[in-house]
């Protein structure tokens, strides 16, 4: 199983003998307003995906599916929207099947709790995109643990912060890797809506068994958390060995 990191949380999974597209935020840099209300107002995406866009549609050409975790535009853009073949069989949480679907793809099926697909299993999980009222604005969000025969399970936990949905997850499902959205972002007032270094260390201490992947950094204006700074606290804490935090475009082994 391999995850080829793109940019933010989007990546390829290559699981048995599959590729998904997960959460496809596709538009150069600069594209898209900024996210209001936030510490600074640089337009987003911050940086570009890590390929000329030569490469990026010979990669959509080769996939056999999309998941999507929400449809924030930092997970479902204009360009994907634009880009992405509408034939591709498209995964969602349901109650965004309709606004898929609108844009004309063709096979869009929601996972109210779990589907068979091919040889892979997908579950989907709960969270919270933040606290209290503000999480409540943010809508729904889902995370889904992924199985394939022969491969190490797998948790994608989606725009969540640490809560009981998580950590009820990892203790059911034991996953063997687990990919956390981080980034710390934030708005002007509230607490954090995604996972911040506490909410890291708290999920290598509940799986212990677990590699933790770290994306959902340095592409976002309201994402203040760095990959350097995790990198530090991780180190100073004594969990940088079970985390890894890849650069755009980086090929990882799971």
């Amino acid at each position: 199983m391999q995850l080829h990191f793109w940019r933010h949380a989007t990546f390829v999974l290559s699981i048995g003998s599959l590729k998904l597209l997960v959460d496809p935020m596709l538009s150069p840099a600069g594209a898209m307003n900024p996210v209001g209300n936030a510490a600074n107002d640089r337009r987003i995406p911050l940086v570009d995906l890590p390929f000329p866009e030569s490469v990026l549609h010979e990669n959509l050409n080769k996939l056999d599916a999309v998941l999507v975790t929400h449809l924030h535009r930092d997970h479902w853009d204009a360009a994907a929207v634009e880009w992405i073949p509408r034939t591709l069989p498209v995964f969602c949480q349901p109650g965004d099947e309709t606004t898929i679907a609108s844009s004309g793809f063709t096979s869009v099926t929601p996972v109210v709790a779990d589907i068979a697909w091919r040889g892979l299993h997908l579950t989907r999980t709960g969270g919270h995109h933040g606290t209290g009222e503000l999480a409540a604005q943010m809508g729904n969000v889902s995370g889904f643990i992924l199985q394939s025969t022969g491969e190490p399970l797998l948790y994608i936990a989606g725009d969540t912060v640490w809560c009981a949905e998580v950590e009820a997850v990892l203790n059911n499902f034991r996953p063997h890797r687990v990919i956390l959205n981080t980034g710390e972002a934030r708005f002007l007032t509230g607490d954090p809506i995604t996972m911040g270094v506490e909410d890291v260390v708290q999920v290598c201490r509940a799986a212990p068994q677990a590699r933790v992947i770290a994306v959902h950094m340095e592409t976002i204006n309201h994402c203040l958390l760095t990959r350097v700074a995790l990198r530090d606290q991780l180190q100073q804490r004594g969990f940088l060995d079970q985390v890894a935090i890849p650069a755009d475009g980086e090929l990882v082994t799971l």
